[in-house]
């Protein structure tokens, strides 16, 4: 598949016609005609839907769209990125996070770093910990920020800080009113489970100190998102654990309760190259670990 590909499907899609998109595209209509058609047959699935009045998407076809969007979207960041770096000069340092960090010092480190140094641009992308070793090795990011430990002999972690786990119920949810709650009167509780891809994250690291309890939570739905998490438990479908920095988001509708465990913790961990020496990181490193302390 060619990214040339992809942008005449989502021309032909957002237009609803050849002729429009074809003119969109300043090209004549049997060529594109042609390549989306070599497009399906890559692809192995109908896109559209032709009749004689009409051009319509597939179920196959809306799904494209709408995930082709989203990676155009983010290419279109990247070469602004490339672009800005390129008539600048400035370096570039990289940083991934999982989302439950930014409510503790990570914030606080993103600002401060951002403001160090005017030949680097700090760049941000939200990622769960094991594609951060990934993004590291391939060089995307150049510091990962997680919450779960994994060995790989290229990448160097250092546990920032150990945080305790709280149990997030709705409001008026019994559980509310305790001032510590039991595991094994959480695991009798409908449970929301984040985030729920991709495995392994912070969903398995809460599943194993449940079961090193001698208990098993009862997943009754499952989501990608803290916030989304949060929501659902607001909305009354369960309950979740998060780290207790969470409670900065002061919800109304959430109350927060400490575990009677204490093994009912979570690290924030840095990641890194080991053949990193950039004076930027080792920077970066020192910074976080006085905000952490």
């Amino acid at each position: 598949m060619q990214l040339r590909q992809l942008r005449y499907f989502q021309a032909v899609a957002e237009e609803g016609s050849f002729t429009r998109a074809a003119a969109r595209l300043h090209m004549a209509q049997p060529p594109l005609s042609r390549q989306i058609r070599l497009f399906e047959e890559e692809l192995g699935v109908q896109l559209f839907e032709r009749t004689t009045r009409a051009l319509r998407l597939t179920e196959a076809g809306r799904f494209l769209l709408e995930q082709s969007r989203l990676l155009t979207a983010r290419l279109e960041e990247v070469l602004e990125g490339t672009r800005r770096l390129g008539q600048t000069q400035r370096r570039w340092f990289g940083i991934g996070f999982v989302p439950s960090s930014l409510y503790g010092f990570v914030p606080e480190l993103i600002r401060q770093l951002r403001n160090a140094d005017p030949q680097v641009e700090v760049g941000l992308t939200e990622m769960t910990t094991l594609p951060q070793l990934e993004a590291l090795k391939a060089g995307r990011i150049d510091l990962g920020i997680g919450r779960i430990l994994f060995d790989d002999p290229a990448i160097e972690r250092r546990v920032l800080m150990t945080e305790a786990l709280m149990a997030a119920v709705p409001l008026g949810h019994p559980i509310a009113r305790l001032r510590r709650v039991s595991v094994e009167r959480l695991a009798r509780e409908p449970f929301v489970l984040y985030p729920a891809r991709p495995r392994p994250n912070f969903s398995d690291h809460v599943l194993g100190l449940f079961r090193a309890a001698g208990h098993a939570p009862q997943v009754v739905q499952e989501s990608n998102e803290l916030q989304t998490a949060i929501g659902l438990v607001a909305a009354g479908l369960g309950v979740t654990v998060v780290p207790a920095s969470v409670q900065r988001l002061q919800r109304q509708d959430v109350a927060h309760v400490p575990i009677d465990a204490d093994t009912f913790v979570s690290p924030v961990i840095v990641s890194y190259r080991k053949d990193d020496a950039s004076p930027f990181l080792a920077r970066a490193l020192m910074l976080a670990q006085a905000l952490a302390d």
